[in-house]
């Protein structure tokens, strides 16, 4: 792995991860419910729901904070080392495994840590440890 550190920004991962821990905790005290991408989407999809008013302002937030972005800055490139056939099985993967495990990144990992759930560190740690071996067979048994 080489790092490019010309272009190495700690500073926005910074203020990225302070403004999600921002977002999660003031979703939480104003609604007294944990801001999980899975679940506020999941609860949009189904028929009956409380206060969606509120869960669609959040996720259009998600989708419109980069092309907000994009108006004071040069956005970054995405390059993707996959085909459309592996991210969408991977887009598929990540969907199962959010159902199984009642929650995704954001619920589990920046919600459910700061709220020292041990279900939540327990499904963290599985997720992480199951990103770091498909890298490991991708990268270094499969050649990818």
């Amino acid at each position: 792995m080489n790092i490019d550190w010309l272009n190495f920004t700690p500073w926005s991962a910074l203020a990225g991860g302070a403004l999600i821990g921002l977002a999660a905790g003031l979703f939480a005290l104003a609604n007294g419910r944990i801001a999980g991408i899975s679940g506020l989407l999941g609860s949009l999809l189904q028929r009956s729901g409380d206060a969606r008013g509120e869960k669609v302002a959040f996720l259009l937030g998600l989708l419109l904070a980069p092309l907000l972005w994009g108006l004071f800055a040069v956005l970054p490139e995405i390059h993707f080392q996959s085909s459309s056939l592996g991210l969408i099985v991977a887009g598929l993967l990540v969907g199962i495994g959010t159902r199984y495990g009642a929650g995704c990144t954001s619920g589990h990992g920046v919600c459910g840590i700061s709220r020292l759930s041990l279900r939540s560190l327990v499904a963290t740690l599985c997720f992480m440890a199951a990103g770091l071996a498909t890298v490991f067979v991708v990268r270094h048994l499969l050649g990818g």
